[in-house]
């Protein structure tokens, strides 16, 4: 079991999932909170970082591309006080912080755990019903339909129409966008039949966000959704925009290089991978020879590493 505290939050992992449990620092935003402990199997991870800071360091876990359906709906729009998928460390933890990536970069290695992405979900949603008031109104969700409710903020016209019912069968797709510098944020829901686009100010299917306090709850309900539609590998798009997804990005995720338009680029990649995988085979070496791996699990994690070479 490797575990670090830290005022922001807990984070365990015992080699089969990771624990990763709010703390009530300061920097831990409203959004973390109210999502509580999540338990991130082995599986839906694709690697794992620390960086270190002169006054404070960074954990950070990411996920194989369509395993939460939180991060799918949010786009990866999610600041840092409301990414569960961060956790800040204090100088005096850098050691337990070191240890605990490690811990998790072998335990993906054994596993051979691909960092590809995935085609069903792998993190539940938020448990239902729920119902956020932020910005321009109310959006609830029980499973079955989503109800968009307006306050006094909501553009008059918009307000007239009264509200909205959508059942989960019409919806096609959930974009969530947080507000940024002079531009608006919106929860919005792409509906059967209905125009697509369009400023949220105006449409009947989008709530407003100006930067309030409650407004990254709404992420909530977008992800809720997110995780009662079909799952985008199976639809042929990725994430919230419905956009298909391109070669690049796939690349991206998978942590291959991208196409380049310049002659040498895929060789520099190739020779900055092969580097790192060295740098990996000294480490199981070491590893080996301070007695945290046996030789059978040494064996087995070089062998991993020689493969992708």
């Amino acid at each position: 079991m490797a575990e670090i505290i830290q005022k922001d939050g807990i984070w365990a992992f015992d080699g089969d999932a990771l624990r990763l449990a709010p703390g009530r620092g300061r920097n831990v935003g409203a959004l973390r909170r109210a999502l509580g402990e999540l338990l991130v199997p082995l599986g839906a991870l694709a690697g794992i970082s620390f960086e270190q800071g002169r006054r404070r360091g960074r954990l950070r876990v990411r996920l194989r591309d369509g395993a939460d359906p939180l991060l799918l709906a949010t786009g990866g729009r999610l600041t840092e006080p409301h990414d569960p998928y961060r956790l800040t460390v204090r100088p005096e933890r850098y050691g337990v912080a070191e240890y605990f990536t490690d811990e998790v970069r072998d335990a993906l290695l054994l596993a051979r755990v691909p960092g590809t992405p995935v085609s069903g979900y792998l993190l539940p949603g938020p448990p239902l019903p729920l119902s956020v008031s932020a910005g321009g109104g109310t959006a609830s969700f029980d499973g079955e339909r989503v109800r968009l409710e307006w306050n006094w903020r909501t553009e008059d016209a918009k307000a007239a129409g009264g509200p909205r019912t959508v059942a989960l069968a019409d919806i096609l797709g959930v974009e969530w966008q947080p507000p940024a510098g002079l531009e608006n944020g919106h929860l919005r829901f792409r509906v059967a039949g209905a125009p697509a686009g369009g400023r949220a100010r105006y449409d009947p299917y989008a709530v407003e966000l100006w930067g309030f306090r409650r407004d990254p709850l709404t992420a909530l309900v977008a992800a809720a959704v997110q995780a009662r539609l079909p799952h985008p590998a199976a639809t042929g798009v990725s994430g919230a925009s419905g956009a298909p997804r391109t070669a690049a990005r796939a690349a991206r995720t998978a942590g291959e290089p991208e196409a380049s338009g310049e002659p040498g680029a895929t060789a520099t990649a190739a020779e900055g991978d092969l580097d790192a995988l060295l740098r990996r085979l000294r480490e199981l070496g070491e590893l080996r020879r301070a007695g945290v791996l046996t030789d059978e699990e040494f064996t087995t994690a070089k062998q991993a590493v020689l493969t992708r070479m």
